[in-house]
């Protein structure tokens, strides 16, 4: 570590960089699959400048070509360690649609071009960096490692698979936001301890032996004696079902997917350890919270907030399309079970000061081009939750609940919005600020608990429409979803509604909505699309479930269980999965149910399913029994929306068509 020194322009990319800062060597070379951008929503920009904040210095290998170790070698040897991240995103979640069909753009490169990461891009890189200086210490960290950090299933390859920790050979694995964990390994290796001297650190997960003295507890028996092994005094670790064990066991997965998921809260979680071979994966409780004074710390951080040089002009979209907006909290307590927000983040809300944030929006009329006084967005992983938390510290610290809003709001739940309104206000109240806009989710749940926020929002934070996610109408998906019923829906709407008729304004709300999520029946996606058929609502573009690492609902996918209740040999709850390809095919057609090539698919299922009623020209009916030319089976092939559709204009009630 080196004594405080000026902040680079940018993290250095280039040995002619290295060369200017007077550098011989990096302490700390990040290597990404994202394109390199100085801004904190950028995590490997977050942990870069903080590193350097601590005085290391800290080089960073963007997407580089993984065919041979030659580029890993670009800053030379680090003296302490690689560390290694697929980027914002996991890199298949990144490459691939929820129907395993390659994508050919992505976000997060310059040019938008898809195909500058390989699959499973941290693993590769970890092998190439490993070629390049195979004695330097790896640590593995973002997204892609934090949500396969234990034998994970994969959706791509339809098999479990052993912690990435294994698969990549690398020596440490930090997950979550790792600030706190990461400077603390910096520090500690800077000072001369090896990597399994730093199994004491939060949030960070290592192969090692369980210490003699600890008490093991078996996930097998947690569901039947919760309560006892939580009163276990004394050092504890919980053993997990093995890895081979999970590959083979559906129902020794689910289990260790509800072990885990319960041992979430960083208040009361123990280690936990799963056997991978004759090795032990060895995981410490999650991260202490960030405070608000340590957030601040973080983005205040001196970013240059902007790509680095050498991509030139061309456009990084992920850039265009925050360039413009806050992050004023992390974490989310909703617990949605298709969602790795809180796997990753956690359910503990960590928010940044109100001067912090209006400072970020002074920088970002210095620093940015092309700001013209619109904030394109105020939030974080959802709009409304900012400083709310629970009302008792020792009740927060003792819950094991995987959501605080379902199924219903919990009493000790703090749910005021006033500081949030307060800070729109303040945000408003800042010269050169013209507009304010929230285009992070809404959790209308908790905003229909405040008619003061909703008015606030619509009156002053919407831009024609918002966007807003019920994702089902039936008790059944939602159910497994955790996401409150249709009806709060309907309040919110409501209160939507006459918020934009006060204002004077033709407002809109837009709902998304998932097809083929585990607990979903064909009856199901039936009455939703005629609950859209009803309210005259069409989507263009419709969300398929996902089976996202580690996510709760991946877990139900996987194994048919469901990992919400008790996972008891023989005595669990079933869980209906929708897996064909015909079958998926089927609810993503419900969706648009208003598509003429869906019809034909459509007919014949409500025929199988006993609802040829359905079939006909009145309003109530879902779809016609005509066929115009050209579409449907017969057409072959997709038609082309044309740009001047009615399809993007209104319909007779007056609500939007939009696209996605």
């Amino acid at each position: 570590m080196h004594a405080a020194r000026p902040a680079a322009p940018f993290l250095p990319m280039s040995r002619t960089e290295m060369d200017a800062l007077g550098w011989d060597e990096c302490d700390i070379v990040l290597v990404t699959g994202d394109a390199y951008v100085d801004h904190p929503s950028f995590g490997m920009a977050i942990i870069g400048r903080l590193l350097e904040s601590q005085g290391f210095r800290v080089g960073i290998i963007s997407q580089p070509d993984w065919q041979s170790a030659e580029p890993f070698k670009a800053l030379g040897k680090p003296r302490l360690f690689f560390g290694v991240t697929g980027g914002n995103l996991d890199s298949m979640v990144n490459r691939y649609t929820s129907d395993r069909k390659l994508r050919h753009d992505d976000a997060y490169t310059a040019g938008g071009e898809g195909g500058k990461r390989p699959d499973r891009c941290t693993i590769v890189y970890t092998q190439r960096c490993r070629e390049a200086y195979k004695d330097v210490p790896i640590v593995l960290g973002g997204i892609e490692a934090s949500l396969r950090r234990i034998a994970h299933y994969d959706y791509w390859s339809d098999k479990v698979r052993r912690s990435i920790l294994a698969d990549a050979k690398a020596d440490l694995l930090v997950y979550g936001n790792a600030e706190r964990a990461v400077v603390e390994v910096a520090r500690r290796m800077a000072d001369g301890e090896g990597v399994r001297e730093l199994d004491d650190v939060r949030g960070v997960a290592l192969f090692r032996r369980v210490p003699e003295h600890y008490t093991e507890l078996h996930a097998d028996d947690l569901d039947s004696d919760d309560e006892g092994a939580t009163r276990t005094r004394g050092d504890t670790v919980i053993r997990l079902p093995a890895f081979e064990a999970v590959e083979n066991d559906k129902e020794a997965y689910a289990r260790a997917s509800r072990v885990l998921h319960r041992e979430a809260n960083p208040g009361n979680a123990r280690p936990l350890v799963q056997r991978h071979g004759d090795r032990d994966l060895w995981l410490n409780p999650p991260p202490i919270p960030l405070t608000s004074d340590e957030m601040d710390a973080v983005y205040d951080l001196p970013y240059a907030r902007a790509p680095h040089p050498s991509y030139g002009d061309e456009k990084i979209p992920a850039w265009d399309m925050i360039k413009f907006s806050v992050t004023i909290m992390r974490g989310c307590f909703g617990g949605c079970t298709f969602c790795s927000i809180t796997e990753h983040e956690g359910r503990i809300i960590q928010n940044r000061s109100e001067a912090s944030i209006l400072r970020e929006i002074e920088q970002i009329q210095d620093k940015t081009p092309g700001f013209t006084g619109v904030i394109s967005d105020i939030g974080g992983p959802t709009a409304n939750m900012y400083r709310m938390a629970c009302k008792d510290p020792k009740i927060e610290a003792a819950c094991r609940l995987p959501s605080c809003v379902f199924p219903n709001i919990c009493p000790n739940l703090n749910t005021s919005h006033d500081d949030l309104i307060r800070l729109y206000r303040k945000v408003r109240e800042t010269k050169g600020v013209k507009k304010v806009m929230v285009a992070s989710g809404v959790r209308y749940d908790l905003a229909v608990t405040s008619p003061e926020y909703v008015k606030e929002l619509v009156t002053h934070h919407v831009g024609g429409y918002l966007k807003i996610a019920p994702e089902h109408t039936e008790r059944g998906p939602l159910d497994k979803m955790m996401k409150p019923g249709i009806g709060t829906y309907d309040k919110f709407k409501e209160m939507f509604d006459a918020a934009a008729a006060e204002a004077g304004k033709k407002y809109y709300l837009i709902p998304y909505f998932i097809a083929a999520h585990p607990g979903t029946t064909d009856e199901d996606m039936m009455n939703l699309a005629l609950w859209l058929k009803k309210n005259r609502y069409r989507a263009d573009q419709v969300q398929t479930f996902l089976p996202s690492p580690m996510a709760t609902a991946t877990a139900m996918y996987h194994t048919g269980v469901n990992t919400l209740k008790g996972v008891k040999r023989g005595g669990s709850d079933e869980v209906g999965t929708v897996r064909g390809t015909k079958q998926r095919r089927l609810h993503k057609a419900f969706l648009r149910y208003h598509d003429p090539d869906n019809w034909p698919l459509l007919r014949d299922a409500l025929k199988e399913m006993g609802r040829a009623d359905l079939i006909g020209p009145r309003p109530d009916q879902l779809v016609p029994n005509y066929q115009p030319p050209g579409t449907g089976k017969a057409a072959g092939v997709k038609r082309p929306v044309r740009p001047n559709s009615r399809a993007l204009k209104f319909t007779t009630k007056g609500v939007p068509l939009f696209k996605k």
